[in-house]
């Protein structure tokens, strides 16, 4: 657990109230108790107050001027009651990672954000400064929360995976090395616009620093250009889509890098944990991310190489008679399912869960992957729609075991055929919360029905 003492002694003594109690916010509450903050907490559900060593009280119902600030759980709307009662009481709205800031740790700081592949580039720089003897702690967005991790030493760093709700709440912390990968239409809900969306992603490079930015889609472009032209960042650009100057790049499957001088070929991408074009994209940021911590490119390719990959992105759970069952419930939205469908040929899809907004367009290029797809959840019936409209035959599912079953027969009955042996993959294309309480638990489903598979088909 991090140590924010010295947080807490520049409260002068007034109280911290804190609103929503999931996994961060709860890692936050059992921080500041401990560093002797007075914390007054709300969730509307009784469970996850219970989780917590605090007084609750309805923080909507109750004068917030008293407060020092407001703890939120990224997740909360900012039209909600407490947020709006914080705001005109003018008392600071902060989440857990600004916290870590103000506590004056002194370690170097990554930062990563982007719209896809944020979790696999934050666990693989991790996992390469881990691997070359840089004390990495590695949280955030993914795995633990930042104040529930044991702080490196002074020379170590700590390496973040950031939501642009996160962002939003970080007044005035931003990364030492800032990564932004790429930007495409998610969490409009929230933002309202992608100009919106956009805006809270660039607070990742507010003031001095480095800067390295990907640069495959027009609104990331946008933001590396308005980035190096405020001259605060020295800024790297990385593309999978052939050569460029001043930084990374993956050309006919090879990486290169530019960042002191001209190209020079790195390596082949052939890293087994890191399959399909938007994993190059993810090697190449933390390839720049890492010579940017000082570290030599044989170091860093060896590294790359003994990467395990993430649970639930593109992950092998299993073969069964050649046939693959791939984990990519983190695919929530059509263009993390698009890296995918992209990777793989004569896949047995499964789809569907609390759909977002434009659906599956923009998959059209893969529907050739697909040899059937088996639907599950709330966007049933708008994506048979589209499954239809583009010649792509389905089944009708509702749940995740029912699914499971179906690819699974005709997978194993299909082998053989023209084409070659397919593969299962369950890539949504949606969020989990209609069926279950996270990516993690359908994935962690998923897995375990693979599991259970007999050898022959149902």
């Amino acid at each position: 657990m991090i140590d924010v003492k010295n947080f807490v002694n520049t409260l002068e003594g007034k109280p911290v109230a804190v609103l929503g109690l999931g996994i961060s916010n709860i890692a936050a509450v059992r921080a500041l108790v401990k560093a002797g903050a007075s914390v007054t907490v709300w969730d509307d559900k009784e469970e996850n107050r219970a989780a917590v060593d605090a007084p609750a009280r309805d923080l909507a119902e109750d004068d917030l001027s008293a407060y020092a600030c407001l703890v939120l759980a990224p997740g909360i709307p900012h039209d909600h009651p407490a947020v709006l009662k914080a705001k005109a009481a003018d008392i600071e709205i902060l989440c857990d990672i600004e916290i870590l800031h103000r506590c004056g740790h002194g370690r170097k700081t990554i930062g990563i954000t982007g719209t896809n592949g944020k979790s696999t580039t934050t666990a693989l720089i991790g996992h390469i400064l881990n691997e070359n003897g840089i004390k990495a702690a590695v949280g955030g967005n993914i795995g633990k929360p930042v104040l529930g991790l044991s702080m490196p030493p002074k020379d170590g760093v700590i390496v973040m995976e950031m939501s642009s709700f996160q962002l939003e709440l970080c007044p005035a912390f931003a990364p030492d090395i800032a990564v932004h990968l790429n930007l495409t239409p998610d969490h409009l809900d929230r933002h309202g616009s992608m100009e919106a969306y956009a805006e809270a992603k660039m607070r990742i490079f507010r003031g001095p620093g480095k800067a390295v930015i990907g640069t495959d889609d027009d609104w990331s472009k946008k933001i590396f250009k308005t980035v190096e032209e405020s001259g605060e960042r020295e800024c790297f650009p990385i593309t999978t889509t052939g050569a460029q100057k001043d930084g990374v790049y993956v050309e006919e499957g090879f990486m290169y890098e530019a960042m002191y001088g001209d190209p020079v070929e790195i390596t082949e991408m052939t890293m087994t944990a890191l399959p399909g074009v938007h994993n190059h994209q993810n090697a190449a940021a933390a390839y720049a991310a890492a010579r940017l911590m000082g570290l030599e490119p044989d170091a860093i390719i060896a590294a790359m190489e003994s990467f395990p990959g993430l649970m639930h992105r593109q992950y092998l759970v299993r073969t069964i008679n050649g046939v693959a069952y791939v984990n990519d419930s983190k695919a929530t939205n059509a263009a993390a399912a698009g890296r995918a469908l992209a990777s793989y040929k004569n896949i047995y899809w499964i789809l569907g869960g609390r759909p977002k907004d434009g659906g599956l367009k923009g998959l059209e290029p893969y529907v050739d992957h697909i040899r059937h797809a088996f639907l599950i959840g709330e966007a049933m019936d708008d994506f048979a729609t589209w499954l239809d409209n583009h010649g792509v035959s389905h089944n009708f599912c509702t749940t995740l075991d029912i699914a499971t079953a179906e690819a699974h027969r005709l997978a194993q009955g299909d082998r053989g055929q023209p084409g070659g042996t397919g593969m299962v993959l369950l890539s949504p294309a949606c969020a989990s919360f209609d069926q279950f309480k996270s990516f993690e638990e359908r994935g962690d489903r998923f897995t375990a029905l693979v599991n259970d598979l007999k050898e022959d088909a149902a």
